[in-house]
């Protein structure tokens, strides 16, 4: 498969007109599919693209990508699925509906998962514009990891292509399982980074009730934030303090029940995903 025209349904969304702007950049044709008219109307307005129907999008389409909420996914793949020639590549953007097992039932389809990592919070480009790109496809160098679920293995590299282009600029890419995929997220980017950032939140709250004016407890955390993170993933050279290190063989049962692993666990990772989708 050389160069193959995309449909891409949720064209307009809030993760589909990120595709949207960087594929209308590409070399690939695209066939762009929107079903709110204000998301169509922005297409329109900021990038020049015109919407198509589904049935002229599937027409040519050797790639589908579903840039739908997880919800939706299952929904949309059922009712695409009778208009797919075999051979087609279904392209998602997170692992929760595959894992689920709502895609069809359909081994002559390719299922490709793909999903960015986001710009690393240790980003020192020195472009002011990539600093300030959070969230990744912009102009900050992202790293992204992507699962061939079932398919020929030679249709990987057409889908790693794809999602360079999606995910753009990309600074590594990483093929993964799609349970493996599953253990990255929800396991640990939701189910353990958000929720511990969640924490800090409520701690940083917690002090400035109790008096620290909030600017100061807000520099404070996320100050100490950047120096420990540096050291704990090895980013700079560094050893705690045996203040700290005490403070953490305290604070680690305090604050987490000796079981909290167990969020990887198969059973947990399903019913973390069965809850989200």
């Amino acid at each position: 498969m050389n160069e193959p025209t995309i449909a891409l349904f949720g064209a307009g969304g809030k993760m589909g007109y990120r595709l949207s702007r960087n594929l209308h950049a590409s070399r690939y044709a695209v066939r762009h599919v929107e079903p709110s008219p204000a998301g169509r109307e922005r297409l329109e307005r900021e990038l020049g693209i015109r919407c198509v129907d589904e049935d002229a999008a599937l027409a040519d389409a050797q790639v589908v990508i579903l840039a739908v909420p997880d919800t939706i996914i299952g929904k949309l793949a059922a009712a695409l699925s009778p208009k797919l020639k075999p051979g087609t590549m279904v392209v998602t953007l997170d692992a929760a509906a595959p894992f689920a097992g709502h895609l069809p039932d359909r081994p002559d389809l390719v299922y490709f998962v793909t999903h960015p990592c986001h710009p690393s919070i240790f980003n020192d480009d020195p472009n002011e514009a990539a600093r300030r790109d959070r969230f990744g496809g912009l102009a900050a160098r992202q790293s992204i990891v992507s699962a061939l679920m079932q398919g020929p293995d030679e249709h990987y590299a057409v889908g790693e292509a794809i999602a360079r282009v999606i995910y753009a600029p990309v600074l590594n890419a990483y093929r993964v399982s799609v349970e493996q995929m599953a253990l990255l997220e929800p396991g640990l980017s939701e189910t353990v980074v958000a929720t511990l950032l969640a924490t800090m939140r409520d701690a940083m709250d917690e002090v400035v009730r109790r008096g620290v004016p909030k600017e100061a407890a807000r520099e404070f955390l996320l100050g100490h934030m950047n120096i420990l993170a540096a050291v704990i993933f090895e980013e700079v050279p560094g050893a705690f303090s045996d203040a700290c290190n005490k403070a953490i063989s305290f604070g680690m049962p305090r604050l987490l029940r000796d079981d909290w692993l167990g969020v990887f666990d198969r059973d947990e990772i399903a019913e973390s995903i069965r809850r989200i989708t």
